[in-house]
C-alpha cells in the first residue's frame, strides 16, 4: 500500500462543488455520474473493495470514493503517488461490471474532464471523442483547477501513460 499524507475525508473545495452539481444523464448523452458530499467512511470503502474484487484480505486505505455511476460503480482518488496531497492523487473508477481504469492523473485534471463533458464511467467504458463542454463544469474547473484546461481525451491518455498498469494491478487483487 501507498503511504497517505493523513486520513483527510473532507472532499477538497472541487469536489464539494461537484457534489452540489445534478448531472443529467440524458439517456447516454451526458454524464452518469452521482457524486457524493462526504467521502465514503474508511469502514465503507473497505466492504465496497472487498465486494469489487472478492478479496476479503483488502482495505481501503488506498481509496477516498467520492461517486459513483447509476449502476454502483465506484469513482475514487487512488493514493498512487506517495506521500503526495489528496487533490495531486489520480482519480480512479471501478465499473459494476468489473472494468477500472485511470480516468484523470490529479483532480484538478479531472474537473477539466468534467468540464469536457465525460466523466469516470463514460472515461472507463466508453472512451471519450469530440468535446462536449459544459458551461456549469467549466466555470467550476476555471474556479478549482490548477491545471491547463485539455479536452478529456488527452487528460486520459496522460493519466493512463503514467499509471499503465492501474488495471492489471487491480486486476490481481481479485480473488
Amino acid at each position: 500500500m501507498n503511504e497517505m499524507t493523513g486520513d483527510d475525508r473532507r472532499l477538497p473545495p472541487g469536489l464539494a462543488d461537484v457534489a452540489r452539481v445534478e448531472f443529467d444523464y440524458d439517456d447516454g448523452n451526458g454524464i452518469d455520474f452521482e457524486p457524493y458530499d462526504t467521502f465514503s467512511s474508511a469502514e465503507e470503502t473497505t466492504d465496497r473493495l472487498r465486494q469489487w474484487t472478492g478479496n476479503p484480505e483488502l482495505d481501503g486505505d488506498a481509496y477516498r470514493l467520492f461517486g459513483q455511476d447509476g449502476t454502483g460503480g465506484l469513482a475514487a482518488l487512488w493514493y498512487g503517488r506517495s506521500g503526495r496531497p489528496l487533490a495531486e492523487q489520480p482519480v480512479v473508477f471501478m465499473s459494476s461490471e468489473g472494468e477500472c481504469g485511470v480516468v484523470a492523473g490529479n483532480l484538478s485534471d479531472f474537473l477539466w474532464m468534467l468540464a469536457d463533458g465525460y466523466g469516470p464511467l463514460e472515461a472507463v467504458l466508453f472512451g471519450v471523442d469530440a468535446s462536449r463542454p459544459d458551461a456549469a463544469l467549466t466555470a467550476l474547473a476555471e474556479r478549482h483547477a490548477t491545471t491547463p484546461r485539455r479536452p478529456a481525451h488527452a487528460i486520459i491518455a496522460e493519466a493512463r501513460a503514467e499509471f499503465p498498469t492501474f488495471a492489471e494491478d487491480i486486476a490481481a487483487l481479485c480473488r
